[in-house]
């Protein structure tokens, strides 16, 4: 059944989302920080005007030959057509519903006030549907999750006949991936990433209809750079090969992510995508971040060791406007805001090719 979610509560994020205007009076300039206490410096990155949004879940595809039907939730604004869309690919976390069509509350809210419609589905892997870890293609599901994307490229016209409140709506032609973490290989695989299956077949998987991608805090390299507990898995599920991921690509890791259950490399290991595929990529690297950088996954979520509003704010504007000047030539979002994160490098610093 089709749920309708507006909060106010996200309403007044959505507000505090707005375009910086100059202040005019020094009353103003302290209203403006009134509004904005959390996100800091973020607020010099220019965006769009926000605008309220509409949320609808689930909404169920069809899945033939999958072990369960794909479902998936969007995340709309609630006015304004010919509107570029964001898929946005899960990580397979510890908890719950976080890693499931229900997380990652800060990116989609803010996409959807400015102007995205979000789809997000839930992969397999995720704990809120209790698979067998240890069936077919258990417990990653790393092909399957590629093809969940796929399916939702598939049947973008039955998603829209199923919610009326988008129907018509979409710019089909600009299309881009997100991915977290797990959903940062799964958004690889889709920009062009190949990889080798059990059996050391190649496996591409890429979709020449999504146009851009930003991978947060994904895998890097296999063999060796693995950790022997991961590298005694890798052969079967994690063979990379970066150099055919040509899809402009915008690559984001935090500092002080080691990922030492996967990696003996460090945070380093995360900066591969961006460090092994051909250009145009472009790479931030957020001082002091963990693997959640600040908190992307949800909002006041546990699982962010190092919550950090004003990171989690530049990560959205960023995000945001990477994508909207990929998938719109001549935007100067990107640029502007480039511009406005070099007067911060103590937070984030940037490199492109």
């Amino acid at each position: 059944m089709k749920k309708i979610n507006i909060t106010m509560a996200a309403l007044a994020i959505f507000v505090s989302c707005s375009t910086i205007v100059k202040s005019q009076t020094a009353a103003s300039s302290a209203n403006r920080h009134m509004e904005e206490p959390l996100i800091g410096r973020a607020s010099k990155i220019p965006v769009s005007p926000a605008t309220s949004i509409v949320a609808i879940s689930p909404i169920t595809l069809s899945s033939p030959g999958r072990v369960v039907n794909l479902q998936v939730r969007i995340t709309a604004p609630r006015t304004g057509k010919n509107l570029p869309v964001i898929i946005l690919s899960h990580g397979h976390g510890n908890s719950n519903y976080l890693s499931s069509l229900y997380g990652y509350g800060p990116l989609v809210d803010f996409y959807a006030a400015h102007g995205f419609i979000v789809i997000q589905p839930t992969h397999l892997d995720s704990k809120s549907l209790k698979l067998n870890p240890m069936g077919p293609e258990g417990p990653l599901f790393w092909r399957s999750r590629a093809k969940d994307i796929k399916m939702i490229l598939n049947q973008l016209s039955a998603i829209e006949n199923q919610v009326p409140e988008i129907k018509g709506r979409l710019d089909k032609n600009r299309i881009a991936i997100v991915g977290h973490s797990l959903g940062g290989f799964t958004a690889g695989m889709l920009l062009g990433e190949q990889n080798k299956d059990e059996k050391g077949i190649k496996v591409d998987l890429s979709d020449k209809r999504i146009k851009a991608g930003v991978i947060l805090s994904g895998p890097g390299n296999g063999g060796t750079d693995l950790n022997p507990i991961a590298l005694r898995a890798g052969p079967s599920f994690y063979n990379p090969n970066f150099s055919e991921m040509k899809t402009p690509a915008l690559i984001i890791t935090g500092d002080k992510d080691t990922s030492a259950q996967e990696t003996v490399r460090g945070p380093q290991w995360h900066a591969d995508p961006y460090k092994l595929s051909p250009a145009p990529k472009c790479l931030l690297t957020f001082s002091g971040a963990l693997h959640n950088l600040g908190g992307i996954s949800g909002y006041d979520a546990a699982e962010a060791k190092d919550e950090n509003p004003e990171g989690v704010a530049i990560i959205q504007r960023l995000t945001w406007s990477y994508l909207r000047s990929q998938l719109y030539p001549g935007d100067t979002a990107w640029s502007k805001a480039i511009a406005a994160i070099r007067e911060m490098p103590d937070l984030v610093k940037s490199e492109c090719k």
